[in-house]
């Protein structure tokens, strides 16, 4: 399919597709199997007798040790994803990651020979030790549905030095263990740490921490082991969406972070000195700070007009100016580290439906002093009312400024257009966005079921997200292939493309977002009794009806029953205005698997099948040849085509040591022999001149 009718494909499905229509309910794969599947829930079902539910103690680390500075790590943390790791779980621990560097200043990198760094392996269970082990390969489990962006982070904090929330010195202020509920033999992992054994680092207790256990942890009946002291917080402990404010505290202070890597500037102008943004001399207006217009918004989009005397945003006044003049305001100098930004921010136009946005970059190079403006994305369309979210994707490596151009169209204009809660990271935009306006009066119109417009992959798969909510049941969301215009031309079963699906959580900073998300990975293998799962609409899918009466086939869907709970939907700010989107990022991840190019066979070709390493190594695949990863510690390693060597510190010294002496044991017999050799032949020199001589004095006696 040429540009032009995949354009015009998606501009036809985005235009038949409005709220939904209905769904089979019995139409899905549900991989949480109707249940929450929490870390702890994992392990207790795998009969993993672990410290806490899912910490590793080794033989020299206490129960109740204290995490100091001998057990943090680096600021960058050398790691291994090992090769019995599925795809999506290997894509899932890039992306925690990645959420990492956006709020500390904790880095990640490939282990190159470093004395001491992480290796996840898809072991039982999802588990990890507590702190810097220094014992060089520390292992950290993601293994059957472990492979969640919270449960990584979690485990991660472990790894990091944390104990979990509830086993603070302080948490019977804030807490009731429920001993009699507790699964008999289980009791010990609500023990408690004294302040003088873990360190809470002077931050308060924390219900929304991603360390604190459900309230169900280790259960014997249906009735919580856990007891909030405020009521509200019940049934929200125990997330695993994201860090909360005062996990990222509590981190930052361990570690010494003053800021994060990837992140780079948040702006909800609620300061009066608009995060040092400028206004242009070369334009015709300002754009102004306001908390209402008169011709609309009524309120900014931050704090939805809730918090009185405060609630700002920035307006550009079109009605004003005349057609073709414009407002230009440009953020203060940002210097990247990466070779990619995302700018996003929330519009809302209230003039003419011909006014439009230009957002440029000024780039300043080497000897630059003012800067050269490059437009990156216009802005045309946009529509009235409603303030609506965009993501621009930028490719800066020089220091740069955002220029927001506002542009005064023809037609009447009432009012103009506002901007309001500006991020700019470091991060990959997402893809797409689906914009799900009314979304409380559409959930009960569409009996709490909902599909997305059809969107498409950067390889041109075709997909459909389905988001479901009833009253008597958590959010429901599910993965959908469709059929679409490149299918004769594609791989399938559609091989290793990976879709995120995000429910964003709204807050006006990007930092404090505690956004729910799920990844699935189409794997090609994956078979549906005799068919393979993600293979072509047209073979494996059911012929579904748009709502003009135009057929298409959707396959099963693929998702979780249990994504986010009613509480935890109102929690946060994933539901403002009334309107809530889902974010979709697609990845082709075929670089995380060992013979990207493979086709589904029961025989697959895995060169490390043949290769066995030795006392822990690990086998990996470099340029199509499999070769051994060899662990090492401070003093010792192992080495060797299979790492059946072991080398140490005392092992060189005492060759070392061994060699100078043989060296010096040499010379020493080289240097005799040779004084005894000079010795013997100066001793034999005289005699031989006296012989000369009386051979000489013969021959004059003749």
């Amino acid at each position: 399919m040429d540009s032009w009718s995949l354009s015009w494909f998606l501009f036809l499905g985005n235009l038949l597709m409005v709220a939904g229509w209905p769904v089979q309910e019995n139409f899905v794969k549900d991989i949480d199997g109707g249940t929450e599947q929490d870390i702890f829930n994992i392990n207790e079902d795998l009969h993993l007798d672990l410290f806490e539910g899912d910490i590793k103690l080794d033989g020299a680390q206490d129960r109740n040790s204290i995490i100091g500075d001998t057990y943090r790590w680096p600021h960058v943390i050398p790691y291994v994803l090992e090769d019995s790791l599925g795809v999506n779980a290997k894509a899932v621990i890039l992306q925690a990651f990645d959420r990492y560097r956006l709020k500390t200043c904790l880095d990640f990198k490939p282990w190159s020979g470093e004395d001491n760094y992480i290796a996840f392996f898809k072991g039982t269970g999802c588990w990890s030790s507590i702190g810097n082990r220094r014992e060089g390969k520390q292992q950290l489990s993601i293994g059957n549905n472990c492979d969640r962006i919270g449960t990584v982070q979690h485990e991660l904090l472990h790894a990091l030095g944390f104990w979990h929330e509830q086993s603070r010195s302080d948490r019977d202020d804030y807490i009731q263990i429920m001993w009699n509920r507790i699964k008999p033999g289980r009791e010990h992992n609500f023990n408690i740490h004294n302040d003088k054994e873990s360190d809470f680092l002077n931050v308060p207790y924390d219900y929304f921490s991603v360390m604190h256990y459900s309230k169900i942890a280790f259960k014997s009946g249906q009735d919580p082991t856990i007891i909030t002291k405020m009521a509200d917080f019940e049934d929200l402990i125990g997330q695993r969406m994201d860090f909360s404010d005062y996990d990222l505290q509590k981190l930052n202070r361990l570690y010494n972070c003053s800021s994060s890597l990837s992140f780079m500037d948040s702006c909800n102008f609620e300061l009066e000195n608009i995060c040092g943004m400028i206004q242009s001399s070369e334009d015709k207006t300002d754009w102004k700070r306001v908390s209402n217009v008169s011709g609309g918004p009524k309120t900014d989009y931050s704090n939805m007009g809730k918090c009185k005397g405060s609630g700002f945003f920035m307006h550009f006044n079109s009605s004003s100016v005349s057609e073709g003049d414009t407002a230009v305001m440009e953020t203060r100098m940002l210097y990247p580290k990466r070779e990619f930004q995302c700018l996003e921010f929330y519009l809302h136009n209230s003039g003419s439906t011909n006014d439009y946005l230009n957002i440029y970059v000024r780039n300043y190079a080497a000897d630059d002093v003012s800067g050269h403006r490059i437009l990156v994305k216009q802005i045309k369309e946009i529509p009235i009312g409603i303030w609506k979210l965009y993501y621009i994707p930028l490719k800066m490596v020089n220091k740069f400024r955002v220029v927001f151009e506002g542009l005064r169209g023809s037609g009447a204009s009432s009012g103009g257009l506002s901007i309001d809660d500006i991020n700019l990271s470091e991060t990959q935009c997402p893809e797409h966005v689906w914009h799900i306006r009314n979304f409380e009066e559409t959930i009960d119109k569409e009996n709490g079921i909902l599909l997305s417009p059809p969107f498409y992959s950067p390889k041109g798969y075709a997909f459909q997200i389905q988001f479901s909510l009833k009253p008597s049941t958590d959010a429901q969301i599910y993965l959908h292939l469709v059929s679409g215009g490149n299918d004769d031309y594609l791989k399938w079963p559609c091989p290793w493309q990976q879709i995120t699906m995000t429910l964003l959580d709204q807050n006006s900073d990007i930092r404090r977002r505690m956004s729910n998300q799920l990844s699935v990975t189409t794997d090609p293998f994956l078979l549906d009794d005799t068919k393979y799962f993600w293979d072509r609409p047209s073979k494996v899918g059911t012929q579904t009806v748009y709502p003009n009466g135009t057929e298409y086939m959707m396959n099963k869907g693929y998702g979780s029953s249990v994504f986010i709970s009613h509480s935890r939907l109102h929690s946060r700010e994933f539901i403002k205005g009334n309107d809530v989107y889902i974010l979709m990022t697609t990845n082709d991840r075929s670089d995380l698997t060992q013979t990207p190019d493979r086709v589904p066979t029961s025989d697959p070709n895995d060169l490390c099948s043949v290769v066995v390493c030795e006392n822990g190594g690990m086998c990996s695949v470099q340029d199509g040849k499999a070769e051994c990863w060899c662990p090492s510690g401070e003093d010792w390693w192992y080495m060797g085509e299979r790492c059946e060597k072991r080398g140490s510190t005392r092992d060189t010294i005492v060759i070392a040591v061994s060699s100078t002496a043989a060296v010096f044991v040499l010379m020493l017999i080289v240097t005799l022999i040779s004084v005894y050799c000079t010795r013997r032949r100066y001793r034999q020199r005289p005699n031989s001149n006296i012989a000369n001589i009386t051979l000489e004095n013969q021959h004059h006696t003749f």
